[in-house]
């Protein structure tokens, strides 16, 4: 098992909250030509703080960002300015990757391998010893649901199968943090309830998620907060169940009442012996108050986000 390593008494990261995971302070990069010219700015000054132990959901339309954000994260990419840290390291330091999973959007493994073969062989490049990473292989198998397909090789497996058995892969070296790219895609819902349920159980067991997803049903299910990013740009952030309370109106739910009282006002409701159940702001969905956050950012490009709720 691989020990994980505080973080330094010398580092940035150390005026960070304690149960900070991941910090961004104006995080940005800018793509250029052949002559060095500006040709896309990818990512605009990103301020960002992931907790420990917390599902955090990172969305937004095609070219929005969220790519290159995990890239940096990962330290594949430099950043133009700014400075991200991750666990407690700076994040363009790779070596703190050996305490991450991730499990990219496109599953890339070994065809001819089954289970039980895929995960001993990252769990070598980790270097866990042979005991460990057999038994390890065998919980996060069962944990994931392949146990009766363990020895099939993976040219056989379904989408759902193989999104499973990468998960599992992601998991192997026993992480932190856990990086999931569109963890959903290409599933049919039985799949997708499967996986939300595999994600909630890694929150359970400790762990820290940074989600990217296109689903936004998924999201709205697992996450508990969210950031919105268009065009490079954070439009929104907050806890999902105080994003999408509609806060200019009211509901009121109530049961046990008969159908002379239903037109009545509460005072009314309550002399007829309803009990009223909540009373509370009604919520959209997610899917709608994402849609209207980037339809708002075409009409006016400069708006940013309010901050952290």
């Amino acid at each position: 098992m691989i020990s994980p390593a505080g973080p330094s008494a010398q580092s940035p990261f150390a005026t960070a909250p304690q149960d900070t995971v991941i910090e961004t302070r104006n995080l940005a990069k800018v793509y250029r030509d052949f002559w060095g010219r500006e040709k896309v700015r990818a990512l605009k000054p990103l301020d960002l703080n992931i907790r420990k132990g917390e599902i955090f959901g990172l969305l937004g339309p095609n070219g929005s960002g969220k790519t290159t954000t995990i890239k940096l994260l990962l330290g594949l990419l430099f950043p133009t300015s700014g400075e991200a840290f991750v666990l407690g390291e700076k994040a363009s330091d790779v070596t703190k990757n050996e305490r991450i999973g991730y499990l990219p959007e496109e599953t890339y493994l070994y065809r001819f391998l089954n289970a039980e073969e895929t995960l001993d062989f990252y769990g070598k490049l980790f270097n866990i010893p042979t005991q460990v990473r057999r038994e390890r292989a065998k919980e996060l198998i069962v944990q994931v649901g392949l146990e009766k397909a363990r020895k099939r090789q993976l040219k056989e497996y379904s989408k759902g199968m193989t999104r499973r058995v990468g998960l599992a892969q992601a998991l192997i070296n026993d992480p932190e943090l856990v990086v999931l790219d569109e963890p959903t895609t290409g599933l049919d819902p039985l799949g997708c309830r499967e996986m939300k349920d595999l994600i909630l159980d890694l929150k359970r067991r400790g762990k820290t998620v940074l989600m990217c997803s296109h689903l936004l049903a998924d999201v709205q299910d697992v996450c508990d907060r969210i950031a919105i990013l268009h065009q490079g740009e954070l439009k929104e952030l907050g806890r999902v169940d105080e994003l999408l309370k509609l806060a200019d109106a009211t509901e009121i739910r109530t049961s046990h009442l008969s159908d002379e009282a239903k037109a009545e006002v509460r005072a009314v409701l309550e002399r007829h012996g309803a009990r009223i159940d909540r009373i509370d702001h009604p919520t959209t969905t997610l899917e709608e108050l994402f849609l209207n956050i980037v339809r708002d950012a075409e009409v006016r490009p400069g708006r940013r986000a309010c901050g952290d709720q």
